[in-house]
């Protein structure tokens, strides 16, 4: 999977994933750059998105299951929650808080 970097935009980490919304969990891969977070997904590219660290408000942990602590939520200043399911969430969410 291909991400178009911006100049100066290297990768910080990469990983499957799977985006939660209310329609279902989507299959795709969070990728954590030096100036943004994307979500790519292979088979329905209207899930892909792009957060910028302006546009976060605060990042949250949640379990997906009674004992799977691998959830990760993304609230925006707009307001939206963005929910993620990826393994080593914590280390994930310590890298997305030092961007912002």
């Amino acid at each position: 999977m291909k991400v178009d970097l911006k100049p100066n935009e290297v990768v910080v980490k990469a990983g499957d994933s799977q985006h939660i919304n209310g329609k279902g969990n989507i299959n795709g891969k969070l990728i954590l750059t030096n100036q943004r977070v994307y979500f790519k997904s292979p088979r329905d590219s209207d899930y892909n998105m792009e957060i910028m660290p302006g546009d976060i408000e605060e990042v949250i942990y949640f379990n997906t299951g009674m004992f799977a602590s691998n959830g990760l939520s993304i609230v925006t200043k707009a307001g939206s929650q963005l929910k993620f399911k990826i393994k080593k969430r914590n280390a994930w969410g310590k890298a997305i808080n030092q961007m912002y």
